[in-house]
């Protein structure tokens, strides 16, 4: 039984852009999770101060960092079908 994808793989002109921005993303990503990394790592006593709503910062940071990531996940994939799009236009003689 042959199996062949499902739809067919060509060269993808947007996949620079896609490289770029996910890098970026991951750095800025990486970064924010790196200061929460630090502040455990030299401050642990402040990830016990109540700062929002009665929640510590160690839980307010810890949801922030899954909304962000969640966030981060959103925007690169309306920013890459963007782009997509506007290739896909050029192909057709539109801008």
């Amino acid at each position: 039984m042959l199996h062949e994808p499902a739809t067919p793989a060509g060269k993808d002109p947007a996949s620079p852009f896609k490289v770029r921005l996910g890098i970026w993303m991951f750095l800025a990503y990486a970064l924010f999770y790196a200061s929460f990394v630090a502040i455990n790592l030299l401050k642990p006593q402040a990830m016990a101060e109540v700062v929002f709503a009665g929640l510590n910062l160690a839980t307010v940071y810890g949801f922030a960092l899954i909304i962000v990531a969640l966030a981060e996940a959103l925007i690169y994939d309306w920013l890459c079908r963007r782009k997509e799009a506007y290739y896909k236009n050029l192909e057709k003689g539109q801008e």
